[in-house]
């Protein structure tokens, strides 16, 4: 259960896309030149922002006709996929607006830094480590062999011991409804977030304990829950 009065938080946990940085351009673009290539009907932006949250292999296959789900087109569709986003992951993709002070902010408050993604692990890295690059995080994973995918909690409680804290310490940033399930599982504080690819209506029906639509307002949960 999520603890009913948040903090004090000595760490924050972040999903990557749709709440630290806006990747959706780009994994459309990439998802769209694989359709297209084999004759499948694409997807706007609008539609991949409710396809996208899941991990890579499912957002191949929630975006294919039923008629392709047989696992050998699977397998060579989301193989493709990966090779069109490792050539296209940053044409586009940034961090959001004020997602800068909110990773100073805490870096001022002494708390602990990390990320966690159904994106794999690989690309995950990497978009931290570039499109982030001014910033340090304590623990970066996405999805990788042995790691159950969001929201099943076995990444987030394995965070949370990387980092020594306690669940209860820590709050936890997403923009889904699949995040928030993670954090309520965890036993994390859920923050939603709005700027990213799920509305309000889902984010308090997973579980959120606040919604935000600009990041300083994770900075005033912060500050008020640790008495800053």
């Amino acid at each position: 259960m999520t603890q009913p009065n948040p903090g004090p938080f000595r760490a924050v946990l972040f999903d990557l896309d749709g709440t630290l940085l806006d990747t959706i351009e780009d994994i459309a673009f990439s998802l769209n030149s694989v359709l297209e290539r084999h004759g499948y009907p694409t997807h706007t932006v609008d539609e991949c922002r409710l396809l996208v949250g899941y991990g890579m292999q499912e957002l191949v296959r929630s975006s294919l006709p039923e008629e392709a789900h047989a696992e050998p087109v699977l397998m060579r569709m989301q193989a493709e996929m990966k090779q069109a986003y490792a050539e296209h992951w940053k044409d586009r993709s940034k961090a959001y607006d004020g997602i800068g002070r909110l990773l100073d902010a805490i870096g001022e408050m002494h708390l602990k830094r990390a990320i966690l993604s159904n994106k794999p692990d690989g690309f995950t890295r990497l978009c931290a480590d570039e499109l982030l690059a001014g910033w340090s995080f304590d623990v970066v994973m996405g999805h990788h062999d042995g790691i159950a995918h969001k929201p099943d909690p076995q990444g987030a409680l394995l965070i949370a011991g990387m980092l020594g804290v306690e669940p209860a310490e820590v709050l936890y940033v997403g923009d889904s409804g699949t995040d928030m399930k993670t954090a309520v599982a965890a036993g994390m504080y859920p923050v939603g977030v709005l700027w990213g690819y799920r509305d309000e209506e889902e984010l308090l029906a997973d579980g959120a304990e606040a919604v935000v639509e600009k990041p300083e307002e994770i900075i005033e949960i912060l500050r008020k829950a640790n008495g800053r």
